[in-house]
């Protein structure tokens, strides 16, 4: 299962980031590392972007950078 399948309310772990480069690590600086619990939070009137909240923090993230993270 990846991070945009998520709706809001529901929390999972993530396990691992699909991606590479400058994105795969803003993301990881951002707190989205495998192990941590992220609730989808709301998603936007037309449905991109959503928000997320991970350590704390809301951040908001595209539906393809978000499907790049896979979850348990």
């Amino acid at each position: 299962m990846t991070l945009d399948q998520l709706s809001p309310g529901q929390s999972a772990h993530v396990v691992a980031l699909h991606l590479t480069g400058r994105m795969r690590q803003r993301l990881s600086d951002l707190g989205f590392i495998p192990g941590v619990c992220v609730t989808a939070v709301h998603v936007s009137p037309f449905g991109d972007p959503v928000a997320y909240r991970v350590l704390g923090t809301v951040i908001a993230l595209r539906r393809k950078d978000a499907a790049s993270i896979e979850i348990t």
